[in-house]
C-alpha cells in the first residue's frame, strides 16, 4: 500500500464495512507507522482489498476509528488492524492468503502471537484461519467501539 492508494482503501472501506466506519486519518497512520503491515489486493487494475496490521500488545487493541499516534514501546503481538475484500475478490483464496503473509511477516519479525478483533460475525473465517476468541483477554470496554458481537480473536505462532 501506497499513500497514493488510501482513496481506493477508503472506498473499499465504506462497502465493506458500513457499520465500522473509519476516518481516512486512521488508515493513513497506519501505514506511516508500519507500511510494512499495509497491502492492497489488485484486481483487474482496481483496488479489490486490503489489509492492515501493527506490532501491538496482547491483550490490547485500539478503538474503531481512533488514532495511535505511535506504537508501543514493547510489542509482543502482530495485530490485524483489518482485512476488507470487495465482494468481487471473495472466494478467490485471497483472503486467506493475506492471512497467511500475515501470518509469515509475524514469525519472521519475531511475535508469539497474532490478534484481532472479529466484527460483522467474521469470527468464524478466523477460526478457519487458526484463531480462538481470547475475549476474556480483552476487557468489554475496550471492545465497545466495535459493537457488542464483537470478538478478540488470538492465534499462537510459537511451534509446538
Amino acid at each position: 500500500m501506497e499513500t497514493a492508494d488510501l482513496a481506493a482503501v477508503q472506498t473499499v472501506a465504506a462497502v465493506v464495512h458500513r457499520d465500522f466506519p473509519e476516518d481516512r486519518a486512521v488508515f493513513a497512520e497506519r501505514l506511516q507507522l508500519y507500511p510494512d503491515g499495509a497491502h492492497i489486493l489488485e484486481n483487474g487494475g482496481m483496488v479489490g482489498g486490503y489489509a492492515i496490521a501493527h506490532p501491538w500488545t496482547l491483550g490490547g487493541a485500539p478503538a474503531l476509528n481512533s488514532r495511535i499516534g505511535t506504537l508501543p514501546q514493547y510489542s509482543d503481538s502482530f495485530y490485524i488492524h483489518d482485512v476488507a475484500l470487495l465482494p468481487s475478490a471473495r472466494g478467490s483464496g485471497a483472503a486467506r492468503a493475506i492471512v497467511t503473509l500475515l501470518s509469515d511477516r509475524a514469525r519472521a519479525s519475531g511475535f508469539a502471537t497474532l490478534s484481532l478483533i472479529a466484527v460483522g460475525g467474521s469470527a468464524p473465517f478466523w477460526a478457519r484461519c487458526g484463531f480462538h476468541d481470547a475475549s476474556d483477554l480483552l476487557p468489554a470496554e475496550n471492545r465497545a467501539s466495535y459493537g457488542q458481537a464483537a470478538r478478540y480473536m488470538v492465534q499462537d505462532l510459537r511451534d509446538d
